[in-house]
């Protein structure tokens, strides 16, 4: 992934028990922050999506 500078923020509200398997997600991976395990989230969702994108125009 390239390093482009974090400048944009994007405010989100959720649900407790959303939160909390993002904090077990972010515990379990040791990862330092909140903010960094839904980035991951976010880009392992995004990446799988666009796997199952290619899978589905391949077929």
């Amino acid at each position: 992934m390239l390093s482009e500078m974090k400048s944009e923020r994007i405010p989100i509200t959720m649900e407790p028990s959303l939160l909390e398997r993002v904090e077990d997600y972010r515990f379990l991976n040791r990862i330092q922050s909140r903010t960094a395990a839904v980035r991951s989230l976010i880009e392992k969702g995004l990446a799988e999506s666009e796997k199952e994108k290619g899978e589905a125009t391949a077929s």
